[in-house]
């Protein structure tokens, strides 16, 4: 917890108006990451899970090595084709040059979880880390760009970054034209080394090899978000308007047309506040999932014990007073609205942090049965997760 909350802290200060969409920026010894995935938690990960391709992949100096050259097809008795590792074949092509990636690891490790949610919380957006291993200075991808922003963090070894900056500026996923290729000659090289940090905005050329043996690091990819998802999200508030659902006066003259376009340019401009984008980001808080986990063996209703722990499962719920002072909370694209004596138990679980409910009452002056009664509405909501301490 102690990396996650200085990852935080250092993300402060003048980087989101300074260099966030912007530049790139390095933090030296930033952290010690190495308990959020070790060699060992890889090794159980892929050894223990199906990981189908491309979940588990290999790159090599910038294509994609079929996956039969490191698994076996294997056909289960319920007739379902999988594709087992084989442990040696995988590290004869990692030895080779090859780069192994692990997609949405933080789905599949919990301290990786505990990462990205630190990270949404910072940024108000959804986050997805892949690990990357490699041991030669071959590149696996060769010269590209990411359509997302990325927060790097070099978990051991060193790993080499050659930047060529943009050639098209703040480029997307779905856009009018492809970015020109990069000078040859790169701007910047980078060696991370363990406990190292990277931002490297969206539209950035780079080149990436390990730098002097094994390395192992994670990319946090931040979920974009533009003035197009800003419009996407205005035009369905604006289904409530009375012109926007008005038929376009296709057949109309040119004056009707006139006037209806000043209506609707009105009716943008006025959605379009000062506080639009906090209204935007806000609502965009609130309808997220989350990372929905099971409460097992709980079922039901939550039992009314002190030792039993509970979390959010989102690290980007709100909560808010009314005007009555009442306590607001929205999450999951749910809204509750609580006595103002719940706004105690609320706030220690807006971080995510996993905390038992006999200090949730003992902190809130509710009784144990009411915060169980509490946290039962959050399971059931899909908001709130609870488990065995």
């Amino acid at each position: 917890m102690t990396a996650f909350l200085k990852v935080v802290e250092r993300l402060g200060g003048d980087f989101p108006t300074g260099a966030f969409g912007r530049t790139y920026r390095v933090w030296r010894s930033i952290a010690d990451f190495s308990s959020v995935l070790t060699w060992d938690d890889l090794n159980t990960v892929i050894g223990r899970g199906r990981l189908e391709p491309p979940r588990l992949r290999l790159h090599r100096d910038g294509e994609l090595i079929p996956w039969q050259r490191y698994a076996s097809a294997v056909t289960t008795r319920r007739n379902v084709v999988w594709q087992r590792v084989q442990p040696s074949r995988l590290h004869g092509q990692l030895h080779d040059g090859a780069s192994l990636v692990l997609d949405s690891v933080d789905e599949l490790h919990q301290p990786a979880e505990r990462l990205a949610q630190a990270l949404e919380a910072v940024f108000r957006g959804r986050v997805q880390i892949n690990a990357y291993a490699s041991w030669t200075a071959t590149e696996g991808f060769g010269t590209h760009w990411d359509d997302h922003d990325v927060i790097v963090v070099q978990l051991d070894g060193a790993k080499r970054w050659r930047l060529y900056g943009p050639t098209r500026i703040n480029p997307l996923h779905r856009d009018t034209e492809a970015p020109e290729p990069p000078a040859d000659e790169s701007i910047e090289e980078i060696i991370l080394g363990a406990g190292d940090m990277l931002y490297l905005p969206r539209g950035w050329w780079h080149a990436v090899a390990a730098a002097e043996g094994r390395s192992l690091h994670l990319t946090c990819g931040l979920q974009t978000t533009t003035g197009a998802d800003l419009l996407g999200w205005l035009s369905d508030r604006l289904r409530t308007s009375e012109t926007v659902r008005a038929h376009l006066p296709v057949f109309a003259p040119p004056q009707e047309q006139a006037a209806y376009l000043e209506l609707l340019r009105k009716e943008v401009a006025d959605a379009l506040h000062d506080g639009a984008i906090g209204d935007f980001l806000t609502a965009r808080d609130g309808i997220e999932p989350g990372r929905p986990m099971p409460s097992l063996p709980f079922l039901g209703t939550v039992p009314a014990r002190d030792d039993v722990h509970v979390r959010l499962t989102t690290a980007r719920a709100q909560l808010t007073d009314n005007d009555q002072g009442q306590a607001v909370l929205l999450a999951g694209g749910e809204e509750w609205t609580f006595a103002p004596s719940v706004r105690a138990v609320l706030s220690l679980l807006l971080d995510g942090s996993s905390t038992p409910l006999g200090h949730l009452a003992e902190t809130s002056g509710l009784t144990l049965g009411q915060v169980a009664g509490l946290v039962t509405e959050l399971v059931n909501a899909n908001v709130a997760a609870v488990s065995e301490p």
